[in-house]
């Protein structure tokens, strides 16, 4: 078994996607984890480039966030697209790449990554509350890579 695949046990993944989904029940967002093993690009270049080939950049209105992680090289990355970036400053996206670390620290990952997932989903719900018509545009299940 690899790395990535050992990263988190069946459990803590299914936790990771419940996370998700309760978060979007509240909100039009989008919101995915991606895990791989290494890059040779900073976090947040290769979060760039998996955000676009997860297709995250053709949400309606915007606001999708992916949590990027690469697990052999210890190292992770929050993305947000222009939508709700224009939105929440930078100081969101410290303070919840701050709760992560803090988790991540401790050894806990899934928990790290459920912070994640729920605080994202709050800052969408706020800017971006679901409504009657709204669609979920992206899988919820963790990518991996």
């Amino acid at each position: 078994m690899g790395i990535v695949e050992s990263f988190l046990t069946a459990a803590e993944e299914q936790a990771i996607i419940d996370a998700i989904h309760l978060a979007e029940e509240r909100t039009s967002g989008e919101i995915r984890v991606h895990l791989e093993g290494h890059t040779d690009l900073s976090p947040m270049e290769r979060a760039k480039e998996v955000f676009h080939a997860l297709n995250m950049d053709q949400t309606q209105e915007a606001n999708g966030v992916l949590i990027y992680v690469a697990v052999h090289d210890h190292t992770f990355s929050i993305l947000g697209d222009r939508g709700i970036n224009e939105l929440v400053g930078q100081g969101f996206w410290d303070s919840t790449k701050d709760q992560i670390v803090s988790h991540f620290k401790a050894g806990d990952f899934a928990q790290g990554l459920i912070a994640g997932v729920t605080e994202a989903g709050k800052a969408l719900a706020q800017y971006f509350p679901f409504k009657d018509n709204d669609t979920n545009e992206l899988p919820n299940e963790i990518s991996k890579g």
